[in-house]
C-alpha cells in the first residue's frame, strides 16, 4: 500500500510541475500576443485598403497601361508559400495551415509535383519539417525558414521580392500563400490566397455599374511601376504578421487549456491519494485490533 501512495505522490508532483510550465508559457504567450496583435491590428486596415485600391486600379485600366504582376498566363510553374511558426505547443494551428497547402498542391498541382515545376517556399520550421518529409527536397526552398527571427519590413520583403522577380522573369506563373489569419486570441483561420498574379476586382465603384474615372499623377506607367511592388510587399508583410499573432494566440489558448486539464488531473489524483491513505490506515487499524484480540485470547 505504501508503494501505491508513493506512486500517487510522484504523479501529483509531476502534474504540478507540468502545470507550472503551462502557466508560465501561457503568460509568456499572452505578453507576446499583445505586441503581435497590436502590430497586425495597426497594419491590417492599411494593407487591406492598399490591396483593394490595387485591384480597383487594375480593373479600371483601359489597356494603355498595365503591370506585369496582373498578367494571367498559362500555369507552367507555380509556387506555394507556407507560413507556419518555428515552435509547436500551439494546438492544431500549424497542422491546419500545412493541410490547406497540401490540399492545394495535391488537388490542383499534382502534375507540377511530378514534373518538378512546383516550388514550395517554407517560412517557419514546423511547416518545413512536415513538407520536407512529404516532398522531394528539390521542390522546397528553405532559405527563409528562420524568417520569424526578424520581422522587419526590409527582411520580410526579401521573400516577396524574390517571388515578384521570378514572376516577372516568367519563372513562376502563379503564387499562392497559406497562412494563419488572426481573428482573436481564440480563433485563427488557416487561409489560402493567391498572391500573384493580382486578381482584378470585380466590384465596380458605384451602383450604376460604371467604372471609376481615375486621374493619374504622375503617368499610369510610372505610378504602376512604383506603386504595385510596394503594395504587394505590404500585403505579404500582412500574411507574416497575421501568422505571427495567430501563433501566440493559439499557444496561449492551448496552454490555458492544458493548465485547466492539469488542475482536473490533480483533483482526481488527490482523491485517489486520500482513498489509498484511508485504506492504509484502515488496514493498520485492523491489524492492531486483530493483534490485540489475539493477545487477549
Amino acid at each position: 500500500m505504501s508503494g501505491k501512495l508513493k506512486e500517487v505522490r510522484e504523479r501529483i508532483k509531476s502534474v504540478q510541475s507540468t502545470q507550472q510550465i503551462t502557466k508560465a508559457m501561457k503568460m509568456v504567450s499572452a505578453a507576446k500576443l499583445r505586441r503581435a496583435q497590436q502590430a497586425i491590428t495597426e497594419m491590417r486596415p492599411y494593407a487591406n485598403r492598399l490591396d483593394k485600391m490595387l485591384k480597383n486600379i487594375l480593373s479600371n485600366l483601359d489597356g494603355d497601361a498595365t503591370t506585369s504582376f496582373g498578367q494571367v498566363r498559362e500555369v507552367k510553374h507555380v509556387a506555394v508559400v507556407v507560413v507556419t511558426s518555428n515552435r509547436g505547443l500551439c494546438g492544431a494551428f500549424n497542422t491546419n495551415i500545412v493541410k490547406a497547402a497540401i490540399a492545394k498542391i495535391e488537388g490542383d498541382y499534382a502534375h507540377h509535383v511530378a514534373n518538378g515545376t512546383l516550388k514550395i517556399v517554407c517560412i517557419g520550421k514546423k511547416g518545413y519539417d512536415v513538407l520536407r518529409r512529404r516532398y522531394n527536397a528539390n521542390l522546397i526552398v528553405k532559405d527563409f525558414v528562420n524568417l520569424f527571427n526578424d520581422l522587419s519590413y526590409e527582411h520580410v520583403a526579401q521573400v516577396s521580392q524574390m517571388l515578384m522577380d521570378d514572376f516577372e522573369a516568367g519563372d513562376l506563373d502563379e503564387v499562392w500563400v497559406s497562412y494563419g489569419k488572426f481573428r482573436n486570441a481564440a480563433i485563427q483561420e488557416p487561409t489560402l490566397v493567391q498572391f500573384l498574379p493580382v486578381i482584378q476586382s470585380k466590384e465596380l465603384d458605384n451602383t450604376k455599374g460604371k467604372k471609376a474615372d481615375y486621374i493619374f499623377e504622375p503617368s499610369k506607367e510610372k505610378l504602376l511601376k512604383e506603386l504595385v511592388p510596394s503594395i504587394l510587399q505590404t500585403t505579404f508583410q500582412k500574411f507574416v504578421l497575421d501568422t505571427h499573432a495567430s501563433e501566440h494566440g493559439a499557444r496561449m489558448t492551448a496552454m490555458d487549456k492544458a493548465t485547466e486539464n492539469a488542475e482536473e488531473i490533480m483533483k482526481e489524483l488527490k482523491i485517489n491519494y486520500n482513498k489509498a491513505r484511508q485504506e492504509a490506515i484502515t488496514k493498520e487499524l485492523s491489524e492492531i485490533v486483530g493483534g490485540a484480540a489475539a493477545l487477549n485470547g
